[in-house]
């Protein structure tokens, strides 16, 4: 038979780019139909995973429903508690090879004070992370009556129920290992109420009457019992935590020069007046060789730092801690830490107290109500203050006036007060409280 011609273009080899086209064509259609369904299959996964949440334990289930209540944590709120807890913990370790000197020469078990200290600590952390959660209202509905607390406690104080501890009638006998200091208490009750108040205010407090009345006859009531009690230093660091309130409260400026002069001139009349102050500072002044030993306590501080050099000595190496120093494990364990830490372990407390700071203070930054301004910057000026205070005090740059420092000495009051008033700081380092109902919503907009 005869072959039926191949027309042009139609031959074997004229068939093959052909059907290699068709296969690749069929090829990339596979692969994107795979890409295709693998999106998909992606798609369908996050979208379930978003409308169906996975399981939570119900630590978490509680810490977001107290979160809806109270608001997000910000990132002062974390800086403020790890600050807190590493100064409370140097605290407790300190305390332990302070007192533990003392109570051994004294005959008595060398961990009671130090155990004394941890239990006013857990309960003083449990009560800053309950205040933590309360919210802002809820705290300018207590800031009466717990100023009117604090007024009735210090008045108790002049009562037989009273107790002078080294000179100062500043204490509440509950028993005969426990007693209370009202005048802790009446710091945080006086930030809260000069907060409340003066967010009321509102602008009226940039005149001079209005930063006056009622703040100033409430503090001078306070200051006047605590004084009543011949507790000069915690006298002025409550007058410090006035000023701050009225500073941070946009009070009038001349309101503020006449109080800083007129709480000058009553602390220098109060240490004229009595007989161990004027003492102190005739030995911080130079006056040392009169035999009665008023500058034994600040030298002998002073040598303990010196002996701590860079390194320290090690921890519960400290020499000075054996009866050399009076009240080794309160007001001068400043020294005691310098001794055995070192330089470097004075510099780091100071960079903790720093940070402290600089988170309360990006507290009162990023909030614009005047209660928060005014309540946290009153407690920054209370513990920062004191802190100064006490650290220039060991450190021979003023006169003994008997100021403990914030967290680290030993105190059941002041340490429970100054947690209490750390967490009331914490609750301002919350966002505003939205409901995950809503923040969901909001979310789901386009």
């Amino acid at each position: 038979m005869a072959r039926t011609p191949a027309q042009p273009g139609t031959s074997a080899r004229g068939h093959a780019p052909e059907k290699l086209k068709a296969a690749e064509g069929r090829d990339a259609a596979s692969s994107a139909e795979v890409r295709t369904t693998a999106e998909a299959r992606k798609t369908a996964a996050t979208a379930g995973t978003a409308e169906t949440p996975a399981r939570r334990g119900p630590l978490h289930t509680l810490r977001d429903r107290l979160n809806d209540v109270a608001g997000r944590p910000s990132a002062p709120y974390y800086w403020i508690i790890g600050t807190t807890v590493a100064l409370t913990c140097i605290g407790l370790m300190t305390v332990l090879s302070a007192s533990a000197a003392e109570s051994i020469s004294a005959g008595e078990d060398p961990y009671s004070l130090f155990v004394k200290e941890s239990i006013f600590a857990v309960a003083g952390m449990l009560l800053m992370m309950v205040l933590s959660f309360v919210p802002p209202p809820g705290l300018k509905k207590i800031a009466w009556p717990v100023l009117g607390l604090a007024v009735v406690l210090l008045l108790a104080v002049f009562t037989p129920l009273g107790k002078t501890v080294g000179g100062n009638r500043n204490w509440i006998n509950l028993g005969d290992t426990l007693s209370f200091q009202p005048s802790e208490a009446a710091k945080l009750a006086l930030a809260l109420w000069m907060g409340m108040v003066l967010a009321r205010k509102g602008d009226l407090v940039r005149e001079w009457r209005h930063t006056v009345m009622p703040v100033v006859p409430a503090g001078i009531v306070v200051v006047g019992l605590i004084l009543g009690g011949h507790d000069l230093g915690t006298a002025v660091i409550t007058m410090s935590i006035i000023g701050a309130g009225l500073y941070f409260g946009g009070g009038s400026k001349r309101v503020l020069l006449a109080a800083l002069g007129l709480g000058v001139g009553v602390a220098a009349l109060m240490a004229v007046f009595s007989g161990n102050r004027t003492a102190r500072l005739s030995g911080f002044f130079g006056n040392c060789d009169n035999g009665q030993g008023l500058c034994d306590q600040a030298q002998n501080g002073l040598y303990a730092l010196a002996s701590g050099r860079w390194f320290g000595v090690g921890l519960g190496q400290s020499r000075q801690k054996w009866s050399w120093i009076p009240e080794a494990h309160n007001d001068f364990i400043f020294a005691i830490l310098g001794e055995e830490l070192g330089l470097i372990g004075t510099l780091a407390i100071i960079v903790l107290y720093a940070i402290l700071a600089f988170a309360i203070f990006r507290v009162i930054m990023k909030r614009n109500d005047t209660f928060a301004r005014v309540v946290c910057g009153s407690v920054l000026a209370w513990i920062i203050g004191q802190a100064f205070v006490n650290i220039a005090m060991v450190a021979g740059l003023l006169p003994v006036i008997g100021v403990p420092l914030p967290l680290i000495s030993y105190g059941g009051s002041a340490l429970v007060m100054t947690l209490a008033a750390l967490g009331v700081v914490l609750s301002f380092a919350r966002s505003a409280p939205q409901p995950r109902a809503a923040a969901e919503g909001a979310l789901k907009e386009p």
